[in-house]
């Protein structure tokens, strides 16, 4: 089948949702379709406010409309709601082309938290946006639970879940740094919507490290020079710093998922986190990691936690179940009024790749 998938979040940018497309096509392509990205890559782009690591595509129209008049895509998938997603959205609208869409962040709330403006109108913009979609994907049933009650229909709002690289993270050797244990570990975006200071702020024995980047990395550098700052790391850096841990904090109250908890996890790094959206659809009862309002309480109880059974509870999820999740939600077009033979492919079966998620 030929798939094009259309998103504002790209390299160089690190994050979730890059990380989810990234290895998606790449699980797609291993099982046989012909996978097209398109992204800020191909266009002039300008900083987002306040967020310049975000580059927001220019006049992109056009030249989206060229390109998917000259791919021909059997199956239209919009990760995201910026330019290059409204462009697409209006281009499908136009020529009556079915897509899908996904929600990967909880993005009313990260622009309430750096403009006020209220939840609801920006719940109203995406259920303009996601409105005319066959399928809305979302990472976990908690946010599945915020869009309905926020107005989206039931039957829109599916589930597709993420997954992590078991080979590259894995229980092995940690970067030799010169340390005091133990140590206590957040990886993710260094900015106001992560909640670092919840992590920093804490009184706890050994250590403190956060990996990543973002505006306010030089602010918590200046605020707290104890705890020790990475920057970006690649996979294979996160997974020696992963080991090297004793337990992955997690202070993020807005996340609708978090890949690093899974990736943590399946170095064998116990998590300590917030009982919130995210780490109680990714943990539930697995006993992998703490779940608790006083952070801390998490974090020391964690540390009691065998590394086995983190590892055990990661190895539950992986990308090729979750691509084929993802395959069964798109809806390829109907030419000549009949079904293309990748939509019998992909099997058009929600209702089974819900059971298959529920069994996992």
């Amino acid at each position: 089948m030929k798939i094009l998938i259309v998103t504002d979040a790209w390299e160089p940018q690190v994050n979730g949702v890059v990380r989810t497309l990234t290895q998606t096509r790449l699980e797609l392509i291993r099982m046989g379709h012909d996978v097209d990205l398109l992204t800020p890559l191909e266009f002039r782009t300008l900083p987002c406010p306040t967020y310049p690591e975000i580059r927001l595509s220019l006049f992109a129209r056009r030249k989206v409309a060229t390109r998917l008049d000259a791919f021909q895509p059997e199956a239209l998938h919009i990760a995201t709601e910026g330019p290059l997603g409204l462009a697409a959205r209006a281009y499908a609208l136009r020529h009556g082309l079915p897509f899908t869409t996904a929600y990967h962040t909880r993005f009313p709330e990260y622009v309430h938290a750096r403009t006020r403006i209220p939840l609801s109108l920006t719940y109203r913009f995406l259920r303009w946006f996601h409105g005319p979609a066959r399928a809305v994907m979302v990472p976990t049933p908690t946010v599945k639970r915020d869009l309905l009650a926020f107005g989206f229909p039931e039957p829109q709002v599916v589930l597709w879940s993420r997954g992590v690289d078991l080979d590259i993270f894995q229980p092995g050797p940690p970067l030799p740094h010169v340390q005091k244990p133990p140590i206590f570990l957040c990886v993710g975006r260094v900015a106001v919507e992560k909640n670092l200071e919840a992590f920093l702020d804490l009184d706890l024995p050994g250590t403190k490290w956060v990996a990543g980047d973002g505006p306010l990395l030089q602010t918590l550098k200046q605020r707290y020079p104890d705890a020790h700052f990475t920057g970006v790391l690649d996979q294979e850096g996160l997974a020696s710093l992963y080991n090297a841990a004793d337990v992955f904090v997690f202070p993020s109250r807005s996340d609708t998922f978090g890949l690093v908890l899974l990736e943590a996890m399946a170095c064998g790094c116990p998590v300590a986190a917030f009982p919130v959206t995210g780490p109680i659809d990714v943990l539930g009862n697995s006993g992998a990691g703490v779940l608790d309002e006083d952070l801390r309480a998490a974090c020391l109880k964690a540390m009691e936690i065998p590394r086995s059974e983190a590892r055990a509870h990661a190895e539950r999820f992986s990308w090729r179940a979750c691509t084929e999740t993802f395959l069964s939600y798109l809806h390829p077009v109907e030419r000549g009024g009949r079904r293309t033979a990748a939509q019998t492919d992909a099997g058009n079966v929600p209702e089974r790749a819900q059971a298959k998620q529920a069994a996992r």
